[in-house]
């Protein structure tokens, strides 16, 4: 009785997800029915990083964060997640990066295993897979191999966290979630001092403004300031990701093939992580 209740309560939160709309109905109910799910506190690690590459894992509710170690030894916040699906970092063999996600706020997470994926999706265009993965999981690669100065990157993830986390109001766009100075520094590959230099210039420049731990993002004057694109709201309930295991036969993508096209992009992101 307990497992229907969950699953009921899954196949809900699931069909708020933009990055899981190509599902049918019938299919986001087999993948509720399929999940292992759990609910974790504040700080909890949700997933090592040996565990982010062995299945398909899906934040229903809270929000979490992928952490790391930086060069210095330090863990940082690379990366904020609302709802939706869990990206997957992998440190490179030559430098171990301890990569793992975890809850910023409750949270509530639902795991299955590539073949039981394969087999929910089975009905599914390949294009859909296709955009699945290169949507919901490389933009954080692609996010520093741009070759974006560090006010550029400030401003793209801020961009991000309003699209992920952003409530408009008379104002601009309130971030939900209190942003630490370090956590946008792990975000941006910078240093903390050099992060909260910028940031009291975008204060200046009217492109911000602090309130306590809280920020307002003023995303009409951003938009028209900076060359980086407004990201589209991967995350985020359907309003507003990942790494489908591409195995069935004719399929573009496979798992080896995936990894090789993350391993530039993530080489590029671990040299800014200071």
């Amino acid at each position: 009785m307990d497992g229907q209740k969950n699953a009921t309560r899954d196949v809900d939160l699931l069909s708020r997800l933009k990055p899981l709309s190509f599902l049918s109905p019938d299919a986001l109910l087999e993948l509720a029915n399929g999940l292992n799910s759990a609910n974790f506190r504040r700080r909890e690690v949700v997933l090592p990083e040996e565990a982010l590459a062995s299945g398909v894992h899906i934040l229903l509710r809270g929000v979490a964060k992928i952490t790391c170690l930086s060069q210095a030894g330090e863990r940082v916040t690379i990366a904020l997640l609302a709802p939706g699906p869990i990206p997957q970092f992998v440190s490179l063999p030559v430098r171990r990066r301890d990569f793992r996600c975890e809850a910023n706020s409750e949270c509530r997470v639902g795991s299955l295993s590539w073949d039981q994926f394969d087999v929910i999706t089975r009905a599914a265009p390949q294009s859909a897979l296709r955009n699945f993965y290169e949507n919901n999981l490389m933009p954080w690669y692609r996010f520093f191999a741009e070759g974006l100065d560090l006010h550029e990157r400030l401003l793209g993830a801020l961009l991000q966290l309003c699209s992920n986390f952003g409530v408009t109001e008379s104002r601009g766009t309130l971030l939900r979630v209190p942003i630490s100075q370090k956590d946008l520094a792990g975000l941006v590959g910078a240093s903390r001092p050099r992060v909260t230099e910028h940031l009291a210039e975008l204060v200046r420049e009217h492109l911000i403004i602090r309130q306590g731990r809280q920020m307002i993002v003023c995303l009409d004057k951003i938009e028209g300031s900076t060359s980086v694109p407004a990201p589209n709201a991967n995350y985020s309930y359907a309003k507003a990701g990942a790494q489908p295991h591409f195995s069935k036969q004719g399929q573009l993508y496979s798992p080896p093939s995936l990894a090789a096209m993350a391993s530039g992009y993530r080489t590029a992101t671990m040299a800014q992580v200071k």
